[in-house]
């Protein structure tokens, strides 16, 4: 062979050498080349120093790839490449890696509302049972695949943060943390949010814990999914209640914002439009205008639909569809009351009308919680006299056990007080909520529980 020809990457063969080797290194020194190269079979290194007649004696060939690696190996790389681009081919691929058989309207809200945001900022506001967190699920998956979405920040009430975390594991094999206090202290001098990139928080325990707050708040989020987001709204502009603030500047660190909440409209409009100013405190900050623009139904922010409308995908044999759920039918039915049940009107009403005045003397959440009851137990009159009945044997039972045990009655409904997370708190906020709990629940007035029981008494007679 031509001496030239002796590059790195060629493959020699001659009887200097025990096996066909590759030339790694070539250098001249002086009319000769030292060459090093490694055997094809073996990878064992060869050194020699080769005159011109050697060299000549040689033969050469090009690289040859040697296919021996693990195939199956191969094949996982292959099918990693084709996942990660498969969303272009199937819109639906979610599906495919999902535990879920999501209904039409699930598909509906994902499909044909999130993802075609160019920046999905949205409420969802269907009506319970629709399976928000479904379609939660199926967004934060494609969005994944895409390669759009690694920290994903989800924000739900503390009792149903655990249900979040079980949900998205079973149904999208997706793993949550849930960051609470205990997590907080043992990673003391560091910033818990920022170390994990999937986490499940309560907006109650983020308000409540300033250490909590600020760290949360130095941190960035892909997406933020908010679940009973409500819960985040103020009444006015200069009534902003500490969720609304901490939803103010949550939507700040994202771009991908998702609201849920089944009861988003209390008939306030500004109230409404306080609401909305969480996805987009410009778009959102005129009442006239999104009025305009929900009435003509050019409202591409906002999704509501109500049970009724709910529906199963047709039938493959006769095309038709089912109903999730039966139609409610709202009525006026008019009665007449006999003489006995007017009488049994008149005492009922007096004993409301006269437990409600009490009620309204004090400011208490006690007091509004009298008030409620008294005006259900008219409407369980308006059902029949057996379901007020019922109602009246209840509220009786329920005094007699707490005039048999007053103080264990009121130690029950300060522990019902304390925040969800009691037991993790260090001693000094243990103590600061117990004292906070007492305050609020009022003692027991045996003698008032005496007569309310004789006059529950009577009513039932």
């Amino acid at each position: 062979m031509d001496p030239s020809q002796l590059k790195h990457g060629i493959v020699i063969h001659g009887s200097i050498l025990p096996e066909p080797a590759r030339v790694l290194v070539a250098d001249r020194i002086g009319t000769s080349l030292k060459v090093q190269c490694a055997g094809c079979k073996t990878d064992k290194l060869y050194t020699r120093i080769l005159n011109l007649d050697q060299i000549e004696q040689l033969t050469a060939s090009p690289e040859v790839a040697e296919y021996d690696g693990d195939a199956s190996h191969f094949r996982f790389g292959i099918e990693a490449a084709r996942l990660g681009i498969a969303y272009e081919y199937d819109p639906y691929f979610s599906l495919s890696i999902a535990r879920v058989d999501p209904l039409p309207h699930q598909l509906e809200a994902v499909y044909d509302y999130f993802l075609k945001l160019p920046r999905i900022r949205f409420l969802l506001a269907d009506d319970p049972g629709a399976g928000k967190t479904i379609m939660a699920g199926l967004l934060l998956k494609e969005l994944k695949i895409r390669g759009l979405v690694t920290r994903t920040l989800i924000v739900a009430p503390a009792n149903l943060t655990f249900q979040w975390q079980r949900e998205l594991k079973d149904k999208f094999r997706e793993e949550f943390a849930v960051m609470s206090g205990e997590v907080l202290r043992t990673q003391y001098g560091r910033n818990p949010w920022q170390e994990q990139n999937q986490v499940i928080t309560s907006v109650s325990w983020i308000s409540r814990v300033q250490d909590a707050k600020e760290s949360l708040l130095q941190s960035k989020w892909d997406l933020i999914i908010v679940d009973e987001a409500h819960k985040m709204s103020a009444a006015r502009t200069d009534k902003r209640t500490l969720p609304f603030e901490i939803g103010q500047k949550l939507s700040e660190r994202t771009d991908r914002l998702l609201l849920m909440t089944a009861t988003p409209h209390k008939g306030d409009p500004e109230h409404f439009r306080l609401f909305l100013s969480l996805l987009d405190s410009d778009v959102y900050a005129n009442v006239m205008s999104l009025e305009t623009a929900m009435r003509e139904k050019q409202a591409p922010f906002y999704l509501r639909r109500t049970k009724e409308a709910l529906v199963t995908f047709p039938d493959p044999e006769t095309g038709v569809v089912k109903k999730l759920f039966t139609n409610r039918e709202a009525r006026t039915a008019k009665f007449e009351l006999d003489s006995e049940e007017f009488r049994f009107y008149e005492s009922l009403t007096r004993y409301v009308e006269q437990l409600s005045t009490e009620a309204a003397k004090s400011d208490s959440p006690h007091a509004s919680v009298v008030c409620f009851q008294m005006a259900m137990l008219q409407r369980r009159f308006a059902s029949s006299v057996y379901a007020v009945r019922r109602s009246l044997e209840r509220m009786r039972d329920k005094r007699r056990k707490i005039l048999e045990d007053p103080s264990g009655h009121r130690q029950q409904q300060i522990e019902r007080k304390l925040p969800d997370d009691y037991d993790d708190l260090p001693d000094g906020e243990r103590d600061a909520a117990w004292e906070l709990a007492e305050s609020v629940v009022m003692a027991v007035d045996t003698g008032a529980l005496r007569r309310d029981i004789k006059n529950l008494d009577r009513l039932i007679e």
